[in-house]
Formats: structure tokens, C-alpha cells, sequence
């Protein structure tokens, strides 16, 4: 199978896993893309679901297929949330925002009773940081930021390089007008410290670690759909 069909393959066994009436939070990104056309198959044959979308393209999307969607405002609480990840490792750690969506992504996710994620099996690492770790900052104090980020990174022994995400026109903005950097640190050995130290940053409005969020992960690979947990695996 090429990349899409692993996608959707992924996509359609996560539909498995949403419920008629399901108050649904709905991600963000490639693998996502094709949750919401299949969701959107099942809205049109009847099937009962209110979305929540955890970027302005989701909804957009969302809105072009038919699929009925809420604020978070309406629905603050959500039974299920169904998201794609940039990276994940054996214990459902992600790295995410690679669509730079990651601060509505994990309010959706932390507002949800359960977290599912949609990947191919190349989103999968033995140890995060392989992906460039997303960091949405806020555009007043950009310089001090970006140096607090790389000293905190080189007391965690951290390197690599840390950029200014860019757009065609300039700066990349994030649905909420904030920057991203990204960092490419190839390799972090402990997530926990890292999320902790960039949360202690006062510009730094939220990281692409979402870790201990998922419940469950759904992987497409050539030889077929497998779903991991934290703590076991299943065919």
C-alpha cells in the first residue's frame, strides 16, 4: 500500500471505535483528512456525531463534508477524540503540530475521555525527537524565548537546530497568531524534564509533547492494522 491507503486504513479502523451520538473531538492533518471523508460517508447515511475540530482546516473540511460541528465552549466535555500524530514511541508519547495545530489539539485531547491516534508505522520511534519538536511562543519576547528554549535544551543535554517556523509570506502564524519554532533535536531521552522546563518558559504557550494523552494508537502497516497500548500490543 502506498501512504494514503496506510492512512486510510488507519482511518477506517478508527471509525470502528465512534459511536452514534459520540461527542467527537477531531483532528488535525493528513491521516485526519481521511477520518473526516470517511466520517463524513457515515454522517451522510444517518450516523448521529457532534465534532469538534482542533484546527481552522479540520473545521473547514468538516464543514465542506457535511459533518456537524460544535465549539468546545458548547460541548467542554468529549468522549472520544481521534488525531493523527507526527511521531509516537512504545508508550503513546507523541510529538504533535506539525500542522501547527498543536495548542487547539491538546485542549481538544485533554477535554476528552479517551485519546486514539491515527499513524502509518514510519510515525513510529524507538525514542521521540526524530520529528522537529514544535514549540508555539508567543510573537512579543520572540529573541528571549528562543533563548530560554536553547538553554533549557543544553542543561538537558539537548543540540540541534531551533528555527522560526516560516510561511510563504513571512512568519508562520498558528490559529491562535502565535509563532512556532521548531526544534530538531534528534534524539530526547527524557520527554518528562523537557515538556516541564518548556512549560516553566513564560513565552512558550504550549509544546508538541503529548505525553501520558493517548489511550490507544491505531498503526497501518503493508502486512495490515494493529492497535497498541501502553501496555500491551494487539494484532
Amino acid at each position: 500500500m502506498d501512504a494514503r491507503q496506510l492512512k486510510i486504513a488507519a482511518a477506517q479502523a478508527a471509525l470502528e471505535h465512534v459511536s452514534d451520538g459520540m461527542r467527537l473531538g477531531i483532528g488535525t492533518g493528513s491521516t485526519a483528512n481521511e477520518f473526516v471523508r470517511l466520517l463524513a460517508e457515515k454522517v451522510h447515511d444517518g450516523f448521529r456525531v457532534q465534532g469538534v475540530p482542533t484546527s481552522e482546516q479540520t473545521a473547514r473540511l468538516c464543514m465542506e463534508l457535511g459533518v456537524p460541528l460544535f465549539s468546545l465552549d458548547e460541548l467542554p466535555e468529549l468522549d472520544l477524540t481521534i488525531d493523527g500524530a507526527d511521531e509516537l514511541d512504545g508508550n503513546l508519547n507523541l510529538i504533535k503540530g506539525g500542522g501547527g495545530a498543536l495548542l487547539r489539539e491538546k485542549i481538544v485531547a485533554s477535554a476528552s475521555t479517551r485519546m486514539i491516534v491515527i499513524a502509518d508505522e514510519s510515525k513510529v520511534v524507538e525514542t521521540l525527537g526524530r520529528f522537529p519538536l514544535p514549540i508555539e511562543v508567543m510573537p512579543f519576547g520572540l529573541a528571549s524565548t528562543r533563548l530560554a528554549v536553547e538553554r533549557l535544551a543544553a542543561t538537558l543535554g539537548l543540540s540541534g537546530e531551533i528555527v522560526q517556523r516560516p510561511d510563504r509570506d513571512g512568519p508562520y502564524l498558528t490559529d491562535g497568531g502565535h509563532f512556532i519554532l521548531d526544534a530538531s533535536f534528534g534524539r530526547i531521552p527524557d520527554a518528562e524534564a523537557l515538556a516541564n522546563g518548556l512549560a516553566a518558559i513564560a513565552g512558550v504557550v504550549e509544546h508538541g509533547l503529548f505525553l501520558h494523552m493517548a489511550d490507544a494508537a491505531i498503526i497501518a502497516t503493508a502486512a495490515g492494522v494493529r492497535m497498541l497500548t501502553a501496555q500491551n500490543e494487539q494484532e
